[in-house]
């Protein structure tokens, strides 16, 4: 078992910054798998606490934001990543594509740290950063080219804001 100095020694051997190598070693991160990495930059959060997750689907309406265990019963590529929250300064985080290709990518912070979306209190946000609103996310909204060599994005969340649904906390 790799202790979490190992995956931030491992981490920052690789380029990342401390903030980055909280990775989860099952299910995705960059220091321990392999594939094209993709960095999120993460904008607009509400507040530092709790963590943020990454997840990585396949590019079908079939199974964007599909639960995991069907997915990986089913043998789909899937991707998930979480990470601390840095007191202070730029925040991002690193996941790696199972390959290169098109990807639909979703992040979100889990505010009180339960691992289930909460409706009222956690924020979510897509690579398109267009203004959720009360609607289910479309597929076109998260897709993300990801080449071979890596590549990065800027995400800024949303939060409910009332009757209008979800959008960036700025609006």
């Amino acid at each position: 078992m790799i202790g979490r100095a190992a995956l931030t020694a491992i981490a920052c051997a690789n380029g990342a910054t401390p903030a980055l190598a909280q990775v989860d070693p099952v299910e995705g991160g960059c220091a321990l798998v392999s594939g094209p990495m993709l960095r999120v930059n993460v904008e607009g959060l509400m507040d530092r606490t709790g963590r943020l997750k990454v997840e990585i689907y396949p590019n079908n309406e079939d199974d964007f934001l599909r639960d995991d265990t069907g997915l990986k019963g089913d043998r789909r590529p899937f991707r998930r990543v979480w990470s601390g929250i840095p007191a202070q300064g730029p925040v991002a985080v690193c996941i790696r594509a199972p390959y290169a290709g098109q990807w639909a990518v979703l992040l979100t912070h889990d505010r009180d740290g339960k691992n289930k979306f909460n409706f009222w209190e956690d924020g979510a946000g897509f690579p398109s950063n267009q203004r959720l609103g009360r609607t289910r996310p479309k597929l076109r909204q998260a897709l993300v080219n990801i080449p071979q060599q890596g590549g990065q994005i800027t995400i800024r969340l949303q939060y409910l804001r009332g009757l209008g649904g979800f959008g960036p906390m700025d609006d």
